[in-house]
Parts: structure tokens; C-alpha cells; sequence
């Protein structure tokens, strides 16, 4: 489907801003900072005070520090400004509930699991759910190899893990030809001619 056509007449409301950063400590460890922002184009009311258009609705941080297993050893938030001060940022640590966790390995469902809900803030539980991948992105190269011809003689770390890159499509077999599987003809015996 292709990109709806942007109306010349539309007028910017609300700009929400999400930005990972992912740091090498140098020791084998990593910090991930993920920052939200909510800004309105318009002043808003909140908890019976003016916000001023510009000034950010939301202005949030959540860091955490992991190994390069994806294992997150740290974690913790901070809200700069939030709608209802001293009720959104009275979460204490509950952030640091993500310790423990592994980014690949069913990262997702257990923060929901523990932090969905009033367990934790909207804004910073939906900002984890783009984590596993902005850490693959950091690694890949560093610490994922994700070259063609590797040493290791195991399949690239990416393959198989989008469409793009499915080990039966072109762009495998372009780019990766060690790694291309074609799909069986219909009709033709996975295992062999039959006897």
C-alpha cells in the first residue's frame, strides 16, 4: 500500500519524540538510553495548570544497562515533566523490575507481565517495546556478526528475523548465497524422490 498523500491544509497539534541511544562502556556492558518526548503545538491544561505550547507534556528517560548476552544487569526511569507531578513520577523503582530480563527472549510479554498497566507509566512501558531491536541495530557488527562469509560458520544473526530477509527470498540470495534456501517445487518429496 502506498503512502497517503499528507493534506497541504494539515496543521501540526502534537509531536511525540522517541530516541534510543545505545553506548559501549568498554567492558563488555552497554547503556541504553531511551528518551520520550510529548510537546503540543497549543497551550493545554493539565492538573489545573497552564503548559505552554512548546513545553513538553512528557520529558522521560529510561536506562538501562545490559551484556552483550542482551541480559539487562540495571535499569531505572526518570520523569522530567509529566502532566501530574508527584502522582507520575511516583513510581519509585519500579523500572528496575526489567532486571533480569533478556531483550530476545520473551522480552516483551514480560514487561507487560510486569509492568503493564498500573504497574507501571503507559509512556515508558510502550517505549520498551522498541528496545530488543534498537540493541540488535548497536550490535549488529560489534557484537552480532552479521557478515555473508563468517568465521563462525553459523547463520547470519538477521536472517530469517524479517521478510526482507527471509532465507528463501531474493534479497538472500543476493546478498547472502551461502545462506539461500529455495522453497520446494510443489509437488516435488522434501526428502527425495518416493520409492
Amino acid at each position: 500500500m502506498a503512502l497517503p498523500t499528507a493534506a497541504p491544509e494539515r496543521q501540526l497539534k502534537h509531536r511525540r519524540s522517541i530516541d534510543v541511544r545505545v553506548y559501549a562502556r568498554g567492558n563488555g556492558l552497554w547503556e541504553v538510553d531511551a528518551h520520550l518526548s510529548d510537546i503540543k503545538t497549543r497551550d493545554a491544561t493539565l492538573a489545573g495548570q497552564v503548559r505552554h505550547a512548546g513545553d513538553p507534556i512528557h520529558d522521560m528517560l529510561l536506562r538501562l544497562v545490559v551484556d552483550e548476552a542482551f541480559n539487562i544487569l540495571e535499569a531505572g526511569s526518570e520523569t522530567r515533566w509529566m502532566p501530574y507531578p508527584g502522582h507520575c513520577d511516583d513510581l519509585g523503582d519500579a523500572y528496575g523490575a526489567l532486571v533480569g530480563l533478556n531483550l530476545l527472549q520473551g522480552f516483551r510479554a514480560a514487561v507487560r507481565e510486569r509492568l503493564g498497566g498500573v504497574l507501571g507509566c503507559t509512556h515508558l512501558t510502550e517505549m520498551t517495546q522498541v528496545l530488543p531491536t534498537a540493541v540488535v541495530q548497536a550490535f549488529a557488527g560489534e557484537v552480532l556478526d552479521t557478515r555473508e562469509d563468517n568465521a563462525s560458520g553459523r547463520q547470519p544473526f538477521q536472517l530469517d528475523r524479517c521478510h526482507a530477509l527471509r532465507t528463501d527470498g531474493p534479497a538472500v540470495r543476493t546478498f547472502y548465497p551461502r545462506w539461500y534456501r529455495a522453497l520446494p517445487v510443489p509437488g516435488t518429496p522434501i526428502d527425495g524422490p518416493a520409492r
